[in-house]
């Protein structure tokens, strides 16, 4: 399967996961949200958010415009601290994510 095909069928399993575990928000974060300086916007946003209104949105649009996709990318280390032992769903979330993030490891363009 081509790289960019998988990396869509990443997102929209993280989006699937999301929807599952009633993570997936139906209005988005305020505007003030989206301006953080922040990795992450770790000061605006829950991690969830982050991939909802952040990842999953940029990513889709880098994807439909056939933008480069970014190299290097690692997303699963920043996930391993920021969700807690009992977050729900925390374990299959992890493994999703180092599995996007493993599309990214080998990409030198």
């Amino acid at each position: 399967m081509e790289r960019h095909a998988l990396v869509r069928q990443h997102l929209q399993i993280i989006e699937q996961m999301l929807r599952d575990h009633q993570l997936w928000q139906g209005s988005s974060p305020g505007a003030e949200a989206f301006e953080s300086t922040q990795p992450f916007c770790l000061d605006t946003m829950q991690p969830h958010e982050w991939l909802q209104w952040v990842l999953i949105p940029r990513m889709h649009a880098l994807l439909d415009a056939q933008h480069p996709l970014p190299a290097d990318f690692a997303l699963a280390p920043y996930y391993e601290m920021a969700l807690d032992a009992g977050h729900v769903g925390r374990e299959p979330l992890l493994k999703v994510l180092q599995d996007l993030d493993a599309l990214f490891a080998s990409d030198k363009s």
